[in-house]
């Protein structure tokens, strides 16, 4: 059952403006170029006009949302790194250090790093900060750059019981509802992007794409962080018996995310129904960031129409959740990182499509003859 506040988010959530579709797509057929020759870029070019309206020349204010969490499941071994990395690398989201920030501050995006549920506690992570970089990380708080949603010390094991309680499920998606409309009221965003860190994460990832996408957890699980063969199928088995342990409902998605999966999963998708709820285009990075968007979209089916899917995963599960969804990627670059890195990438190409549509000359403003 929904609470008041998503149920609110989602009665907003609107299909989107067919006449501006077909008025960008005439534009666009007036341009000096072969009909469709430009592909996705005039795809998302069309998709974004019938988001934000025709009067938008550029996206200026880009913000990157990190979400971090830890998960009970990872006691299983199932990943190729301790769970202190997980807080450890909140840390250089922080400091500015990650393969994120590098590529945010190319495309001139605002990384802000959320912590959904992660094994240490806040005053743990402002103290290691503030001896890591002093006043600096000081001004970085203060910026924003760092929020703290924390639902829980990190989720349970689910293959002993439910990740967490629907209570805290519902709470992970408010949260993301809830740093979405901060940052509207601080300033606004034009573009969301997605990202995550936890580590074990891709294990509830493939486990939540087995259950929505109907298929066996050996074709959706993947490698993750590097793992051997007999390390995945271990990773295997645990999915298995987690979702036989709990049986979700593959049609409600607040009974998959509180019994597989995560916080970070949970504020992410709350991240995704809120930019669809108000009208904002979103970036949706990899394979957690498509769980999460499977989670989403039991939710509110239409938000999907906002959502641009950055890239595939080499996660062989993230291809799968894609099709599903009916989302195309923009970029295909054997990438497996996460922390919204995809995302970040495939800003530029966003970029690009809204400069083709407004910059570009028409046939008739340049003079050139059209197809006979």
């Amino acid at each position: 059952m929904l609470s008041k506040k998503i149920e609110e988010i989602v009665k907003n959530i609107k299909p989107l403006n067919k006449i501006l579709l077909e008025q960008t797509q005439e534009r666009l057929n007036n341009l000096t170029k072969p009909l469709g020759s430009l592909g996705q870029l005039e795809d998302i070019a069309k998709q974004l006009v019938a988001i934000i309206g025709k009067d938008k020349q550029v996206l200026k204010n880009k913000t990157i949302f990190t979400l971090a969490g830890d998960h009970g499941v990872a006691e299983e071994g199932i990943s190729a790194y301790p769970k202190e990395v997980t807080q450890q690398m909140v840390y250089n989201f922080i400091n500015g250090g990650a393969g994120v920030n590098v590529l945010a501050r190319h495309v001139g995006a605002r990384v802000v790093v959320v912590d959904m549920g992660i094994e240490g506690s806040i005053q743990d992570i402002h103290l290691r900060m503030l001896r890591g970089c002093g006043g600096q990380a000081v001004h970085r708080i203060q910026q924003g750059i760092f929020k703290n949603r924390k639902i829980g010390f990190g989720t349970r094991n689910f293959t002993k019981g439910p990740a967490m309680t629907e209570e805290e499920a519902i709470k992970s998606i408010e949260a993301g509802i809830e740093i979405v409309e901060e940052e509207i009221k601080n300033g606004g965003i034009e573009l969301i992007g997605t990202g995550d860190m936890g580590i074990g994460n891709t294990t509830p990832s493939a486990a939540i794409a087995s259950v929505v996408c109907n298929v066996e957890p050996e074709t959706v699980t993947g490698r993750g962080t590097g793992i051997n063969d007999k390390v995945l199928q271990n990773k295997i088995d645990v999915i298995k018996r987690g979702i036989e342990k709990n049986k979700p409902d593959s049609n409600n998605g607040i009974d998959i995310l509180s019994k597989l999966g995560g916080y970070e999963i949970g504020g992410l998708a709350g991240i995704m129904i809120a930019g669809a709820s108000h009208r904002i285009p979103v970036v949706i990075d990899g394979f957690i960031s498509g769980a999460a968007a499977l989670v989403a979209d039991k939710i509110s089916p239409l938000a999907k129409q906002y959502w641009i899917a950055a890239h595939c995963s080499t996660e062989p599960g993230h291809k799968i959740m894609l099709e599903y969804l009916n989302l195309r990627p923009l970029l295909n670059l054997n990438m497996r990182l996460g922390e919204g890195t995809g995302s970040a990438l495939a800003m530029n190409l966003i970029d690009a499509s809204l400069k083709i549509l407004n910059e570009m000359a028409t046939f008739d403003s340049a003079g050139v003859s059209k197809k006979e």
